[in-house]
């Protein structure tokens, strides 16, 4: 089995079909294929083996798939790391990973200027590097099948930092990444006349797991950007050439300022949200401005993403689903008992997508499962009579306020409800009277705002009066992940 495989079947049936397109420019499958093949053939020259690791860190690109998917046709293990990285944290990756080679872009050079050489690292393929990405094709040939792999050798390392913020390298298989892209495939109803939009980062599960791979399994195209950028979206919905629209909540929320909206959706029929908890009143208003459901699903770094999935057919405002083909789900308390519906517990999970373990990690592999099989997800929630699936929140996001517990995510939704609020984050900070004590960060819609006595007094109406915040700081942004996840951790540390 080698994931790359997918690649080639859609080459074989769609040579012609773009698989890429980049600023006007498209690539067809039988041209990437061949790409691919031609840098598995150069990397294989220059000494890599199947099962080494070679890294990738860059800024979405089409060189950046044709990079990827040459290393796994090579059969060897794509390290994909993100293009933000500081250079004290992407030498620490370096050194835990130890790639052999490594594709990025000319302004990282100064940051590797001292690990080059050193570390396992041989090779920096990028211009000014010690070859770019055309010579290393130029010693290759596109006439190239992927190596047969066992279906549990690692195909890719994606580091995942969770909510402690540090790094953990998670092992994805040939089978966890395959898995993952049919039951994503299949739920979308994806097909070769699909065009996926893809600014979310290629190193993040859901741009490399969930767009990419199950967009070159069924035949699409991707339409790549290095990142958000509103004005360009705009115009790629504007111009037709987007049929499936993927962002996190937080972009979602900022398109609802927008006017005209329904008209600005363009062909699209297709919306997606993951990556972070969908507010209800973002998806209620999504529907009534735009006619589109947005589909949401769940899932993990550690699950090569799909794990629930809220089909558009069925779809359930609040819930994240049911469980995908192939995948289990339980409810379980702190000391591993499983629940019955409706109980509130960690979410557990147990398939062929769970990942292989944690790199140079056997203790933290150890503490994420109960018993060899099933993965603890850090997330609390419960399955209905349905079987649908519902997200409370993060089991280390929850607040204890003077001896009562508070679900960020319920006030959260509460917060959505106010008109002028286009974000929300709370948390809960050190107080001593209170142990925790509620605090709400804001950022108002553009050209509003709203006051902390009025957004008090709205969820003293809605909440009990120990969930309702005593403090809220409005701000002009939230510090946010590369894939635009709001990151608690960095409001926490105000706190310190």
């Amino acid at each position: 089995m080698n994931v790359a495989t997918n690649l080639e079947a859609s080459a074989f049936y769609f040579p012609d079909h773009p698989a890429i397109s980049e600023n006007g420019v498209e690539t067809t499958y039988a041209q990437l294929n061949d790409k691919a093949g031609q840098v598995a053939t150069g990397i294989i020259a220059l000494g890599i083996k199947p099962g080494d690791f070679v890294g990738l860190c860059a800024p979405n690109s089409g060189d950046w798939l044709t990079f990827y998917f040459g290393v796994l046709k090579a059969g060897a293990v794509a390290v994909t790391l993100s293009a933000l990285l500081k250079r004290d944290e992407l030498e620490l990756l370096i050194n835990h990973a130890k790639p052999g080679f490594l594709f990025t872009s000319p302004e990282r050079l100064p940051d590797l200027a001292g690990l080059r050489g050193t570390q396992g690292l041989e090779k920096v393929i990028c211009a000014g590097g010690d070859l770019d990405l055309a010579q290393l094709m130029s010693r290759g040939t596109g006439s190239f099948k992927a190596l047969d792999r066992d279906r549990t050798d690692t195909a890719a390392i994606l580091y995942t930092g969770g909510t402690t913020g540090v790094p953990k390298g998670v092992m994805l298989t040939h089978e966890n990444i395959n898995v993952s892209a049919h039951n994503v495939a299949y739920s979308e109803r994806s097909n070769e006349n699909d065009r996926a939009l893809c600014f979310l980062p290629f190193n993040h599960v859901f741009g490399q797991m969930h767009i990419t791979n199950a967009t070159i399994l069924s035949g699409g195209c991707l339409e790549v950007l290095p990142g958000f950028d509103l004005d360009r979206v705009l115009e790629l919905l504007k111009a037709g050439r987007v049929t499936k629209l993927f962002c996190v909540p937080t972009v979602y929320a900022r398109l609802l300022s927008l006017d005209n909206l329904k008209e600005k959706m363009g062909r699209v029929r297709y919306c997606f949200s993951a990556a972070a908890s969908m507010a209800e009143e973002i998806v209620r208003q999504w529907k009534e401005r735009t006619g589109l459901t947005i589909a949401e699903g769940y899932g993990l770094t550690e699950s090569a993403s799909a794990v629930t999935y809220n089909h558009y057919y069925r779809h359930v405002v609040g819930s994240i689903g049911t469980v995908v083909s192939g995948v289990e789900v339980q409810i379980r308390d702190l000391e591993g008992k499983r629940l019955g519906p409706n109980q509130e517990g960690e979410i557990c999970i147990r398939g062929h997508n769970i990942m292989k373990g944690y790199l140079n990690n056997p203790e933290a592999t150890r503490e994420a499962f109960w018993g060899e099989h099933w993965f603890r997800s850090g997330d609390i929630g419960l399955i209905n009579d349905d079987g649908y699936v519902y997200i409370v929140d993060r089991l280390k996001d929850m607040i204890i306020t003077g001896g009562e517990n508070v679900y960020p995510r319920e006030v959260e939704e509460v917060i959505y409800k106010v008109p002028e609020v286009e974000e929300c984050a709370v948390i809960g900070v050190p107080d001593k009277e209170w142990g925790e004590r509620v605090t709400a960060f804001i950022v108002p819609r553009p050209g509003q705002s709203v006051s902390a006595a009025e957004l008090k007094a709205f969820l003293k109406a809605r909440l009990s009066p120990f969930k309702v915040p005593k403090e809220f700081v409005i701000e002009s942004d939230l510090p946010k992940s590369a894939a635009g996840k709001i990151l608690k951790r960095e409001l926490r540390k105000r706190y310190e």
